[in-house]
Protein backbone atom coordinates (compact mmCIF):
# COMPACT_ATOMS: atom_id res chain seq x y z
CA UNK A 1 0.00 0.00 0.00
CA UNK A 2 1.18 3.38 -1.49
CA UNK A 3 2.23 5.83 1.61
CA UNK A 4 0.59 9.18 1.74
CA UNK A 5 2.32 12.39 1.00
CA UNK A 6 3.66 13.37 4.39
CA UNK A 7 2.39 17.24 3.68
CA UNK A 8 -0.99 15.53 2.85
CA UNK A 9 -0.41 13.34 6.13
CA UNK A 10 -0.19 17.00 8.27
CA UNK A 11 -2.94 18.66 6.38
CA UNK A 12 -0.48 21.65 4.68
CA UNK A 13 0.97 22.81 1.43
CA UNK A 14 4.70 22.14 0.37
CA UNK A 15 5.82 25.22 1.51
CA UNK A 16 4.57 25.87 4.86
CA UNK A 17 6.63 27.54 7.57
CA UNK A 18 8.56 25.31 10.05
CA UNK A 19 6.13 27.08 12.61
CA UNK A 20 2.88 25.22 10.48
CA UNK A 21 4.18 21.87 10.23
CA UNK A 22 4.47 22.48 14.26
CA UNK A 23 1.30 23.71 14.61
CA UNK A 24 -0.22 21.44 12.44
CA UNK A 25 1.85 17.95 14.32
CA UNK A 26 0.31 19.32 17.59
CA UNK A 27 -3.08 19.78 16.51
CA UNK A 28 -3.06 16.21 14.98
CA UNK A 29 -0.95 14.78 17.54
CA UNK A 30 -3.53 15.54 20.32
CA UNK A 31 -6.47 14.18 18.36
CA UNK A 32 -4.98 10.70 17.79
CA UNK A 33 -2.74 10.23 20.54
CA UNK A 34 -3.63 6.58 22.13
CA UNK A 35 -4.05 7.57 25.56
CA UNK A 36 -7.32 9.93 24.56
CA UNK A 37 -8.29 6.60 22.16
CA UNK A 38 -7.67 3.67 24.07
CA UNK A 39 -8.29 0.51 22.05
CA UNK A 40 -8.98 2.36 18.27
CA UNK A 41 -6.55 0.61 15.96
CA UNK A 42 -6.89 3.47 13.30
CA UNK A 43 -6.08 6.10 15.86
CA UNK A 44 -3.38 4.62 16.53
CA UNK A 45 -1.83 4.26 13.02
CA UNK A 46 -2.54 7.33 11.91
CA UNK A 47 -0.89 8.60 15.43
CA UNK A 48 2.18 6.74 13.58
CA UNK A 49 1.39 8.45 10.75
CA UNK A 50 1.35 12.10 11.91
CA UNK A 51 4.23 11.46 14.03
CA UNK A 52 6.71 10.05 10.97
CA UNK A 53 5.34 12.66 8.93
CA UNK A 54 6.17 15.49 11.21
CA UNK A 55 9.94 13.75 11.84
CA UNK A 56 10.85 14.03 8.54
CA UNK A 57 9.02 17.50 7.54
CA UNK A 58 10.53 19.05 10.84
CA UNK A 59 14.47 18.39 9.59
CA UNK A 60 15.89 20.69 7.35
CA UNK A 61 17.81 17.92 5.56
CA UNK A 62 15.28 15.02 5.70
CA UNK A 63 12.59 17.48 3.89
CA UNK A 64 15.04 18.32 1.40
CA UNK A 65 15.38 15.04 0.56
CA UNK A 66 12.34 13.99 1.14
CA UNK A 67 11.15 16.91 -1.57
CA UNK A 68 13.20 15.62 -3.90
CA UNK A 69 13.23 11.74 -4.05
CA UNK A 70 9.76 11.15 -2.34
CA UNK A 71 9.66 8.01 0.06
CA UNK A 72 12.31 6.58 -1.75
CA UNK A 73 14.64 9.19 -0.11
CA UNK A 74 14.38 6.78 3.03
CA UNK A 75 13.89 3.57 1.64
CA UNK A 76 16.56 1.09 1.26
CA UNK A 77 19.70 3.88 2.01
CA UNK A 78 18.03 5.88 -1.23
CA UNK A 79 18.90 9.03 -1.85
CA UNK A 80 21.33 11.67 -0.59
CA UNK A 81 21.65 12.54 3.10
CA UNK A 82 19.20 9.13 3.48
CA UNK A 83 17.88 8.60 6.65
CA UNK A 84 15.26 6.61 8.74
CA UNK A 85 13.00 8.75 10.60
CA UNK A 86 13.33 8.03 14.15
CA UNK A 87 9.53 6.35 14.70
CA UNK A 88 6.42 8.79 16.10
CA UNK A 89 7.88 8.55 19.60
CA UNK A 90 10.34 11.17 17.75
CA UNK A 91 8.03 14.07 16.91
CA UNK A 92 5.97 13.39 20.40
CA UNK A 93 9.02 13.95 22.14
CA UNK A 94 9.69 17.67 20.89
CA UNK A 95 6.47 19.03 21.45
CA UNK A 96 6.41 17.75 25.03
CA UNK A 97 9.69 19.16 25.57
CA UNK A 98 8.42 22.81 23.79
CA UNK A 99 5.14 22.06 26.41
CA UNK A 100 6.39 20.82 29.21
CA UNK A 101 10.05 21.61 29.44
CA UNK A 102 10.30 25.11 30.95
CA UNK A 103 8.09 23.16 33.62
CA UNK A 104 10.10 20.35 34.40
CA UNK A 105 13.27 22.88 34.46
CA UNK A 106 14.39 23.53 31.11
CA UNK A 107 17.27 21.82 29.37
CA UNK A 108 20.13 21.86 31.27
CA UNK A 109 20.22 21.42 34.94
CA UNK A 110 18.90 24.14 37.46
CA UNK A 111 18.55 23.82 41.20
CA UNK A 112 15.35 24.19 42.69
CA UNK A 113 14.00 28.04 43.69
CA UNK A 114 13.61 28.61 47.05
CA UNK A 115 9.27 28.24 48.08
CA UNK A 116 7.13 31.71 48.38
CA UNK A 117 5.89 32.03 52.40
CA UNK A 118 3.09 33.58 53.85
CA UNK A 119 3.09 35.26 57.07
CA UNK A 120 -0.32 36.56 58.42
CA UNK A 121 0.19 39.87 60.33
CA UNK A 122 -2.86 41.46 62.73
CA UNK A 123 -3.10 45.58 62.75
CA UNK A 124 -5.16 48.09 64.19
CA UNK A 125 -8.11 50.37 62.39
CA UNK A 126 -5.29 53.10 63.85
CA UNK A 127 -2.34 51.60 62.27
CA UNK A 128 -4.11 51.10 58.87
CA UNK A 129 -5.09 54.52 59.04
CA UNK A 130 -1.83 56.30 59.64
CA UNK A 131 0.77 53.39 58.32
CA UNK A 132 3.23 52.02 60.58
CA UNK A 133 6.61 50.48 60.11
CA UNK A 134 7.07 46.87 62.59
CA UNK A 135 8.56 43.78 62.72
CA UNK A 136 7.93 40.87 62.15
CA UNK A 137 10.06 37.76 63.23
CA UNK A 138 9.78 34.80 60.28
CA UNK A 139 11.29 31.18 60.44
CA UNK A 140 12.47 30.08 56.96
CA UNK A 141 15.94 28.90 55.42
CA UNK A 142 18.37 30.92 54.95
CA UNK A 143 21.56 30.33 52.40
CA UNK A 144 24.54 28.58 54.28
CA UNK A 145 26.90 31.21 55.56
CA UNK A 146 29.74 28.44 55.69
CA UNK A 147 29.17 27.26 52.14
CA UNK A 148 28.04 30.07 50.80
CA UNK A 149 24.87 28.45 49.67
CA UNK A 150 27.18 25.63 47.32
CA UNK A 151 26.21 22.80 49.87
CA UNK A 152 30.08 22.03 49.50
CA UNK A 153 33.01 22.09 52.42
CA UNK A 154 35.08 24.30 52.64
CA UNK A 155 38.33 23.54 49.76
CA UNK A 156 35.65 21.45 47.78
CA UNK A 157 32.93 22.42 44.48
CA UNK A 158 30.40 20.36 43.17
CA UNK A 159 30.70 18.07 40.40
CA UNK A 160 29.02 17.34 36.96
CA UNK A 161 26.46 14.61 37.67
CA UNK A 162 27.69 11.64 35.60
CA UNK A 163 24.12 10.16 35.35
CA UNK A 164 22.93 12.93 33.23
CA UNK A 165 26.29 14.87 32.53
CA UNK A 166 24.76 17.91 34.03
CA UNK A 167 21.28 18.03 31.90
CA UNK A 168 19.15 17.40 35.15
CA UNK A 169 17.37 15.51 33.83
CA UNK A 170 17.42 11.71 31.83
CA UNK A 171 15.28 10.04 29.44
CA UNK A 172 14.18 6.37 28.73
CA UNK A 173 12.12 4.61 26.02
CA UNK A 174 9.02 3.40 27.15
CA UNK A 175 7.40 1.41 24.06
CA UNK A 176 6.21 4.50 21.06
CA UNK A 177 6.88 7.10 24.27
CA UNK A 178 10.29 8.70 25.31
CA UNK A 179 9.73 9.51 28.64
CA UNK A 180 11.91 12.38 30.49
CA UNK A 181 11.88 12.44 34.14
CA UNK A 182 14.11 14.60 36.71
CA UNK A 183 17.72 12.92 36.91
CA UNK A 184 17.36 10.87 40.50
CA UNK A 185 21.14 11.24 40.80
CA UNK A 186 20.98 15.05 41.32
CA UNK A 187 17.70 15.51 41.68
CA UNK A 188 17.92 18.21 39.17
CA UNK A 189 20.55 20.45 39.69
CA UNK A 190 23.10 18.82 37.29
CA UNK A 191 25.77 18.96 39.62
CA UNK A 192 26.84 16.50 42.57
CA UNK A 193 28.37 17.03 45.85
CA UNK A 194 30.95 14.34 46.98
CA UNK A 195 32.58 16.32 49.88
CA UNK A 196 29.16 17.68 51.59
CA UNK A 197 28.88 21.09 53.77
CA UNK A 198 29.17 19.83 57.49
CA UNK A 199 26.68 23.30 58.52
CA UNK A 200 23.88 22.25 56.06
CA UNK A 201 25.06 18.83 54.93
CA UNK A 202 24.69 19.79 51.45
CA UNK A 203 21.69 21.65 51.12
CA UNK A 204 23.01 24.51 51.11
CA UNK A 205 20.64 26.24 52.77
CA UNK A 206 19.69 26.19 57.15
CA UNK A 207 16.29 26.85 59.15
CA UNK A 208 16.46 29.66 60.77
CA UNK A 209 14.71 32.68 62.07
CA UNK A 210 15.06 36.11 60.66
CA UNK A 211 13.74 39.78 62.07
CA UNK A 212 12.53 41.80 59.09
CA UNK A 213 11.42 45.31 58.57
CA UNK A 214 7.63 45.64 57.39
CA UNK A 215 6.07 49.06 55.86
CA UNK A 216 2.59 49.52 55.94
CA UNK A 217 1.43 51.99 54.11
CA UNK A 218 -1.49 54.29 55.62
CA UNK A 219 -5.16 52.92 54.17
CA UNK A 220 -4.24 49.44 53.67
CA UNK A 221 -7.60 47.26 54.02
CA UNK A 222 -8.09 44.30 55.52
CA UNK A 223 -6.71 41.47 53.33
CA UNK A 224 -4.11 43.64 51.57
CA UNK A 225 -1.27 41.73 50.76
CA UNK A 226 2.50 42.96 51.08
CA UNK A 227 5.26 40.82 49.25
CA UNK A 228 8.58 41.00 49.98
CA UNK A 229 10.77 40.30 46.96
CA UNK A 230 13.74 37.29 47.46
CA UNK A 231 12.75 37.05 51.69
CA UNK A 232 10.81 33.51 51.09
CA UNK A 233 13.10 30.50 51.69
CA UNK A 234 16.40 30.23 50.09
CA UNK A 235 16.73 28.35 47.29
CA UNK A 236 18.55 24.78 47.12
CA UNK A 237 22.31 24.95 46.48
CA UNK A 238 22.71 28.30 45.82
CA UNK A 239 19.35 28.74 44.02
CA UNK A 240 18.01 32.25 44.02
CA UNK A 241 15.42 32.71 47.24
CA UNK A 242 11.11 32.90 46.88
CA UNK A 243 9.51 35.68 48.10
CA UNK A 244 7.55 36.63 51.36
CA UNK A 245 4.13 37.26 51.01
CA UNK A 246 2.38 39.07 54.01
CA UNK A 247 -1.52 39.43 54.49
CA UNK A 248 -2.84 41.86 56.58
CA UNK A 249 -5.91 41.40 58.89
CA UNK A 250 -7.55 44.30 60.63
CA UNK A 251 -8.58 43.17 64.36
CA UNK A 252 -12.45 45.21 65.23
CA UNK A 253 -12.32 48.25 66.55
CA UNK A 254 -14.74 49.09 69.54
CA UNK A 255 -16.33 52.50 68.52
CA UNK A 256 -15.74 52.05 64.75
CA UNK A 257 -16.52 50.17 61.84
CA UNK A 258 -14.81 50.63 58.57
CA UNK A 259 -16.32 50.29 54.82
CA UNK A 260 -13.73 51.10 52.53
CA UNK A 261 -12.40 54.30 53.19
CA UNK A 262 -15.46 55.12 55.11
CA UNK A 263 -15.96 54.98 58.59
CA UNK A 264 -19.22 54.59 60.32
CA UNK A 265 -20.09 55.04 64.26
CA UNK A 266 -23.19 54.86 66.28
CA UNK A 267 -23.87 57.52 68.72
CA UNK A 268 -26.38 57.03 71.44
CA UNK A 269 -27.92 60.41 72.75
CA UNK A 270 -30.31 61.02 75.67
CA UNK A 271 -34.11 61.28 74.62
CA UNK A 272 -34.36 65.09 75.62
CA UNK A 273 -31.24 66.35 73.26
CA UNK A 274 -32.90 64.22 70.75
CA UNK A 275 -36.11 66.19 71.59
CA UNK A 276 -34.93 69.59 72.04
CA UNK A 277 -31.64 69.42 69.79
CA UNK A 278 -28.41 70.08 71.05
CA UNK A 279 -24.85 69.57 70.61
CA UNK A 280 -22.28 66.01 71.09
CA UNK A 281 -18.75 65.37 70.82
CA UNK A 282 -17.67 62.24 69.35
CA UNK A 283 -14.28 60.88 68.36
CA UNK A 284 -12.65 60.53 64.79
CA UNK A 285 -10.08 58.10 63.89
CA UNK A 286 -6.79 60.44 64.09
CA UNK A 287 -7.32 60.65 67.96
CA UNK A 288 -8.91 63.81 67.86
CA UNK A 289 -12.64 64.56 68.39
CA UNK A 290 -15.34 66.56 66.53
CA UNK A 291 -18.37 68.20 67.65
CA UNK A 292 -22.04 67.42 66.23
CA UNK A 293 -25.42 69.90 66.00
CA UNK A 294 -27.91 67.74 67.06
CA UNK A 295 -31.54 69.48 65.95
CA UNK A 296 -34.82 69.48 67.56
CA UNK A 297 -36.79 66.52 66.17
CA UNK A 298 -34.02 64.38 65.48
CA UNK A 299 -34.75 60.91 65.19
CA UNK A 300 -33.25 57.21 65.81
CA UNK A 301 -31.20 56.20 63.26
CA UNK A 302 -30.18 59.52 61.89
CA UNK A 303 -27.08 59.72 60.09
CA UNK A 304 -25.16 63.15 59.98
CA UNK A 305 -21.80 63.37 57.55
CA UNK A 306 -18.38 64.52 58.76
CA UNK A 307 -16.71 64.91 55.31
CA UNK A 308 -13.09 64.22 55.34
CA UNK A 309 -13.04 62.27 58.56
CA UNK A 310 -12.84 59.01 57.67
CA UNK A 311 -9.79 56.66 56.49
CA UNK A 312 -6.66 57.38 54.83
CA UNK A 313 -6.60 56.36 50.63
CA UNK A 314 -3.75 54.30 49.80
CA UNK A 315 -1.13 56.14 47.82
CA UNK A 316 -3.62 59.40 47.90
CA UNK A 317 -3.73 62.72 49.76
CA UNK A 318 -7.39 61.96 49.96
CA UNK A 319 -9.58 60.57 53.18
CA UNK A 320 -12.95 59.34 53.03
CA UNK A 321 -15.65 60.25 55.15
CA UNK A 322 -17.29 59.45 58.60
CA UNK A 323 -21.02 59.15 59.35
CA UNK A 324 -22.63 58.98 62.91
CA UNK A 325 -25.52 57.10 63.30
CA UNK A 326 -27.45 58.26 66.38
CA UNK A 327 -29.60 56.45 68.64
CA UNK A 328 -32.20 57.72 70.75
CA UNK A 329 -31.59 56.24 74.45
CA UNK A 330 -35.07 55.85 76.28
CA UNK A 331 -34.40 56.89 80.15
CA UNK A 332 -34.34 54.17 82.87
CA UNK A 333 -34.53 54.54 86.89
CA UNK A 334 -36.91 57.75 86.71
CA UNK A 335 -37.52 59.21 90.12
CA UNK A 336 -41.29 59.38 90.80
CA UNK A 337 -41.18 63.45 90.01
CA UNK A 338 -39.31 62.37 86.63
CA UNK A 339 -41.92 59.86 86.14
CA UNK A 340 -44.92 62.53 86.86
CA UNK A 341 -42.99 64.90 84.45
CA UNK A 342 -43.40 62.18 81.99
CA UNK A 343 -47.13 61.82 82.32
CA UNK A 344 -47.78 65.18 82.04
CA UNK A 345 -45.72 65.25 79.08
CA UNK A 346 -47.94 62.38 77.28
CA UNK A 347 -50.94 64.09 78.23
CA UNK A 348 -50.06 67.35 76.94
CA UNK A 349 -49.14 65.68 73.70
CA UNK A 350 -52.24 63.14 72.72
CA UNK A 351 -53.84 65.72 70.72
CA UNK A 352 -51.08 66.91 68.90
CA UNK A 353 -48.73 65.47 66.55
CA UNK A 354 -45.35 65.53 68.11
CA UNK A 355 -44.98 61.88 67.10
CA UNK A 356 -45.05 62.20 63.49
CA UNK A 357 -43.90 58.30 62.97
CA UNK A 358 -46.26 56.89 65.23
CA UNK A 359 -48.78 59.12 64.19
CA UNK A 360 -48.67 58.02 60.37
CA UNK A 361 -47.93 54.26 61.51
CA UNK A 362 -51.44 53.95 62.91
CA UNK A 363 -53.40 56.13 60.42
CA UNK A 364 -52.04 53.13 58.27
CA UNK A 365 -53.40 50.58 60.69
CA UNK A 366 -57.10 52.25 61.28
CA UNK A 367 -57.16 52.65 57.15
CA UNK A 368 -55.95 48.64 57.39
CA UNK A 369 -58.82 47.56 59.56
CA UNK A 370 -61.58 49.60 58.05
CA UNK A 371 -60.91 48.19 54.67
CA UNK A 372 -61.05 44.32 56.41
CA UNK A 373 -64.24 45.91 58.06
CA UNK A 374 -65.81 46.61 54.70
CA UNK A 375 -64.66 43.39 52.86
Amino acid sequence: MAKQDYYQTLGVQKNAAAGDLKKAYRKLAMQYHPDRNSGDNTAEHKFKEVSEAYDVLKDADKRAAYDRFGHAAFENGGGPGASRPGGFGAGFADIFDEMFGDFMGGRGGTAARGADLRFNLEITLEDAFSGKTTQIRVPTSVTCDACTGSGAAKGSAPTTCNTCRGNGRVRAQQGFFTIERTCPTCHGGGRVIDDPCRACHGAGRLQKEKTLQVNIPPGVEDGTRIRLSGEGEAGVRGAGSGDLYIFLALQPHRLFQRDGADIYCQVPIPMTTAALGGSMEVPIIDGGRTKISVPAGTQTNRRFRLKGKGMSVMRSTARGDMYVEVNTETPVNLTKRQQELLREFDSESKDRKHHPESEGFFTRVKEFWDDLTES
